[in-house]
């Protein structure tokens, strides 16, 4: 599966990811990896249009799948503060 970058170039991506799916631990969202670490993306990253979340313990990337308008709400519902996007 591919995706793009914020630059526009084309990633690898081993899944899709929800949003909502992920966990929101001070500033940074985290999904599980199959290799038994977890992708991560800050918030401050995805209110800057990014949207590929790496492991840092392997070379898989997933993309998250959200609406920029809508960041700020899920943000809140995932437990975090309010963002400006």
């Amino acid at each position: 599966m591919s995706a793009f970058d914020q630059d526009g170039n084309p990633v690898e991506i081993y899944d899709e990811v929800e949003i909502e799916e992920m966990e929101l631990e001070d500033g940074v969202l985290y999904y599980p990896c199959p290799c038994g670490d977890r992708f991560r993306i800050t918030v401050e990253q995805l209110s800057k249009g990014e949207k590929i979340a790496i492991c840092p313990s392997c070379s898989l990337k997933i993309e998250v799948i959200f609406e920029v308008e809508g960041l700020s709400d899920v943000i809140v519902d995932l437990g975090g503060e309010p963002i400006a996007v």
